[in-house]
């Protein structure tokens, strides 16, 4: 305006009201670059506003009537005190009757013929300052609300993430601190989380002067046996990245003096629908325990070889003897056959502790008739059998071949028949049957003796394991039958199971490969 003012309107450089209006604004211009703001009060910023609408004021009553719009401008100085969020009252207040001091003047200098048209005029831009107002008012709280909320979140987002963080670091310090490695993988077979004790191992397996930490296929592992490396498909992590759950899976890390025996297991991670998105492996270090059951095995070979050198020597001179009983009273006669019977009884325990003690029990599978076994078993045990006072019935069909090896399976089923009959003490029953599949043929000894717990038969099978029953009975026997039997059912690649109850008799039931099916 003041640069237009003289060549558009000469007139208004007449006016000396307009002229202060100018000054006045290039006072209150370089009052906002002089005066040191960040000194004063927080809100003192404002007076420049208020000043503004005076500014307006001078120059819209100097201007007129040559330039009559200038009250518009009062726009600025609204929006700049409504949106300050300061002094609502005071700003909404200044938005109407400020702006209505710029317009009055030039109405009450009509007066007294002031028409309606030039109050309508008057009051027009005030109400419109106001209007304005109160929309930035409203505007302005709906956004500082919705900045409260965010700043609320904001706040909440940053405590969250402050406890993420922490636990985190609480979870990795936990990790890293068991003995037990950890690895995560995702659902593409990534690592996403290995633990300290698990890099160890990693090292432990990668070959000398390489680093295979994260080159799985590259690592020394190897299967019980500690000679035979582990095919790709059958290493921990590969196979629970195919979705397998296993336990106890033992494998062999590394070569030399740092090899270490490795129990391996792992657990399935599912999405919301039940897919697969990662797995966990945990891998154990059971060097000590296995060296330890190893140096036990080796002990009770040993003391087992060396029991049964003199225990053979004994019944070979008791027979000897006894080949000449004629010339022995019969007192004499009766106490070597004593020694005679629990020699050979200790003679037995000797080869089932060699057996128990062998890490390797080799079979030999071939074409055999498990009918003509069962036979022969129960022609065996028929003796026993009789004297305590048992009933012995087959139900197998003949000929009913099987891939299995007739020597050890005789053993099996020596094993669980005569158990059968030493635990029917009271006498009853005892029934070999046998039904076939498509692959497999399924062998079950059953007898209607005392029978045992749920929690006895889910240990039955473990070696020396003897029922508080047989012991209060004084059952002869320490333990080794089953274990043997279940050792022997396994290495043809079957399996066998028991199914007790308490007064209600015993079920063993052996499942083996049938004559065509190839060995697990």
């Amino acid at each position: 305006m003041a640069i237009a003012a003289p060549a558009i309107w000469p007139t208004l450089i007449e006016s000396p009201v307009f002229i202060a209006s100018i000054i006045l604004m290039g006072a209150l211009f370089l009052a906002c670059f002089v005066i040191p703001w960040e000194r004063l009060p927080a809100n003192a910023y404002l007076v420049i506003p208020i000043l503004d609408l005076v500014v307006i004021g001078l120059a819209r009553n100097g201007a007129v009537p040559a330039v009559p719009g200038l009250g518009v401008l009062a726009i600025f100085p609204v929006i700049w005190l409504s949106a300050s969020g300061s002094y609502a009252r005071t700003s909404i207040f200044l938005s109407f009757f400020g702006t209505l001091l710029i317009t009055a003047p030039s109405v009450l200098q009509k007066f007294p013929n002031i028409s309606p048209s030039d109050v309508a005029t008057a009051i027009l831009l005030p109400l419109m300052m106001l209007a304005v107002s109160l929309a930035i008012r409203f505007a302005s709280a709906s956004v500082r609300i919705q900045r409260r909320r965010l700043e609320i979140k904001d706040a909440e987002l940053r405590e969250l993430l402050i406890q993420s963080r922490s636990r985190e670091k609480l979870l990795k310090t936990i990790l890293d601190t068991i003995d037990v490695g950890i690895v995560a993988v995702d659902a593409e077979g990534r690592k996403v989380l290995v633990n300290d004790q698990q890099k160890v191992f990693q090292q432990a397996a990668s070959p000398a002067g390489s680093v295979t930490e994260n080159q799985e296929s590259l690592q020394l592992m190897f299967g019980q046996d500690k000679v035979t490396p582990l095919p790709e498909d059958k290493r921990p992590i590969n196979r629970a990245i195919a979705g397998e759950t296993f336990a106890d899976y033992l494998v062999w890390l590394g070569e030399g003096s740092s090899r270490r025996a490795v129990s391996t297991a792992a657990r399935i991670i599912q999405n919301d629908d039940g897919g697969f998105s990662g797995a966990v492996i945990v891998y154990t270090d059971v060097t000590g325990l296995v060296e330890a059951l190893s140096g036990k095995e080796e002990l009770i070979s040993n003391v087992s070889h060396e029991f049964r050198s003199p225990l053979m020597s004994i019944l070979g001179n008791v027979d000897l003897v006894l080949d000449e009983a004629d010339a022995l009273s019969a007192a004499a006669a009766q106490r070597l056959e004593v020694v005679q019977r629990n020699a050979e009884r200790l003679l037995e325990l000797v080869s089932d502790l060699l057996v128990s003690a062998s890490t390797v029990l080799a079979v030999h599978p071939r074409r055999t008739d498990l009918a003509g076994l069962v036979q022969t078993t129960i022609g065996s045990a028929q003796a026993q059998a009789d004297a305590s006072h048992v009933s012995l019935h087959t139900d197998v069909p003949a000929p009913l071949w099987a891939n299995a090896d007739p020597l050890r399976i005789s053993q099996a089923l020596d094993n669980l028949v005569s158990n059968a009959i030493k635990y029917s003490p009271d006498g009853g029953e005892v029934t070999v049957s046998a039904r076939t599949g498509e692959d497999w043929v399924q062998l079950e000894v059953q007898d209607t003796g005392m029978g045992i717990s749920e929690e006895e038969a889910s240990r039955i099978f473990t070696r020396f394991f003897r029922t508080q029953a047989a012991r209060q009975a004084a059952i002869p026997g320490v333990g080794l039958g089953l274990s043997i039997t279940k050792t022997i059912v396994e290495r043809h690649g079957g399996n066998i199971t028991c199914q007790s109850k308490p007064g209600a008799g015993t079920t063993f039931t052996m499942t083996l490969p049938a004559e065509d099916a190839p060995l697990s």
